[in-house]
């Protein structure tokens, strides 16, 4: 503490009625240094220390971002009289494998934090943790970069070029260029337990065994109470919203309107994969089973020797694989019948996806772990001969990316660069739109764009616009605001 002077905080709150927003502000002025701490109610946050040539322009700056907080809604608070967010961490076990032989694994990268979310692309794998680490990899296991988020990671998910994490503060965070940003909040009176993204529209299971539907503006549509709670699948496309929880799957029409089929399962569902015409569960009862989307019958079932945490399909359906609660992974032909079963090394497989016979899987010690899946590999490691898995480690220089959470963390430039896209932030029916300006684009069509960063009247430049298919636009790449 500065000698003379004393230290004043003024802590603020604003938790809406519908669950928009239930978040904290806090500013500590302390001489000539003001902290400004916010975040998520009931979570430490994030924090900025700003110091100041004398006391007078600390006092001043300090009483000018509580102003404009004042303004946007926030109120004056006492700190934890308000419940925080509900969230709740998945609780599982693992038991060592029973299989006699181990898969063979080619590399290994630790998190540092039970991991949950995994996506691979052409070019690369993410792996998301319970510590809020996003990591990019090459195939061969070379680490890229890292996403540093304000809270635990609960699944990532893709949507054609668009990578997304959805996280325990609420949000929903797009990956997809050099700086992330929020994409979408959800309502804090949602336990969020998994989603996934359909051309811009969020879908949300819940502990309760809710579905909650949002769309590209971050604007709720339409939410549903299935039979069961603890929802841990979700999964979309554009025919339904297929929603697995304790009493089986249930199919809604992907406008709300209404219930298409509901199917029991052997088991409450704790893990969901979908190929183009079948949806996979996996269950608490030690089985997979394939869905018909059509009709929600049941086509087949993979028996496996514990509860199932974590499934998977080749393209069509040819192969499917399991992970187990006993560090196992398995592997089936469409029909059903075992083809093998291999220990994994390292954990039960959380999380899984397979790709040009790899069957990477995140486990319950943090690791993002790459199988070699083919049919050559896995003969030699039920004989006893695996290779030597190479331990990844992280890069000296790693570049770490946090998300823009204001408009100031947007790079400014003087003018729009060739090739590059120019929208615009306007008033429209009371809310904040963004809308192109630039020649060959539909300027009726709104533009899915972080809310964090918008200020009115402002232009923007983006490397690129993506059409979907509910009549708005995608930003594809870095976002600059004009000067």
């Amino acid at each position: 503490m500065s000698a003379g002077s004393a230290v004043s905080t003024t802590y603020l709150e604003l938790s809406q009625e519908d669950g928009a927003a239930h978040k904290f502000y806090e500013v500590t002025v302390d001489g000539t240094t003001v902290t400004v701490r916010y975040g998520r109610i009931g979570a430490a946050g994030q924090t900025q220390i700003t110091t100041f040539p004398t006391e007078a322009k600390a006092q001043a700056a300090a009483a000018k971002k509580v102003g404009e907080k004042v303004r946007k809604g926030y109120e004056p608070a006492v700190r934890g009289q308000r419940a925080p967010r509900a969230v709740t961490r998945r609780q599982v076990t693992s038991a060592p494998s029973t299989a006699r032989a181990v898969a063979p694994v080619l590399w290994r990268f630790g998190t540092g934090s039970s991991a949950f979310g995994i996506h691979v692309d052409d070019e690369h794998c993410w792996v998301g943790n319970q510590s809020g680490d996003v990591f990019t990899l090459d195939h061969e296991g070379n680490t890229l970069a890292r996403f540093s988020l304000p809270d635990g990671v609960k699944c990532l998910v893709a949507d054609d070029f668009w990578i997304y994490a959805g996280c325990d503060d609420g949000r929903v965070y797009d990956l997809s260029s050099k700086l992330p940003f929020a994409a979408y909040d959800i309502s804090a009176d949602v336990d969020i337990f998994w989603l996934d993204i359909h051309e811009g529209v969020l879908n949300v299971s819940d502990r309760s065994g809710g579905l909650t539907v949002i769309d590209h503006e971050d604007e709720h549509q339409w939410s549903r109470r299935s039979q069961g709670a603890h929802a841990w699948m979700v999964r979309a496309d554009d025919r339904a919203v297929y929603h697995g929880h304790f009493e089986g799957v249930t199919a809604y029409a992907p406008d709300g309107g209404g219930e298409l089929w509901h199917t029991p399962t052997r088991g409450g569902v704790l893990f969901g994969w979908q190929e183009d015409d079948t949806v996979y569960a996996g269950t608490a009862h030690r089985v997979v089973q394939r869905l018909s989307k059509a009709t929600g019958t049941i086509e087949a079932t993979y028996a496996c020797d514990s509860a199932v945490y974590s499934c998977a399909a080749s393209p069509g359906g040819r192969y499917v694989f399991a992970g187990d609660s006993s560090s196992s992974v398995y592997c089936f032909d469409r029909d059903g019948t075992r083809l093998w079963k291999l220990g994994t090394g390292g954990g039960s497989a959380l999380s899984m996806q397979y790709r040009d016979e790899r069957l990477y899987l995140v486990t319950t010690d943090g690791s993002l772990v790459c199988v070699d899946a083919s049919e050559t590999a896995v003969a030699a490691a039920q004989q006893g001969t695996v290779p030597v898995a190479r331990d990844v480690k992280l890069a000296a220089a790693l570049p770490t990316y946090a998300p823009a959470t204001t408009a100031t963390a947007v790079t400014t430039v003087a003018q729009a660069p060739s090739g590059s896209v120019v929208v615009e932030c306007v008033q429209q029916n009371g809310r904040l739109r963004v809308h192109v300006l630039s020649d060959g684009y539909d300027d009726s069509w709104n533009v899915q764009f972080p809310r964090a960063i918008r200020v009115p009247g402002a232009r923007y430049v983006v490397d690129a616009l993506h059409p979907a298919a509910g009549g708005f636009y995608r930003v594809r790449g870095e976002i600059r605001r004009l000067q």
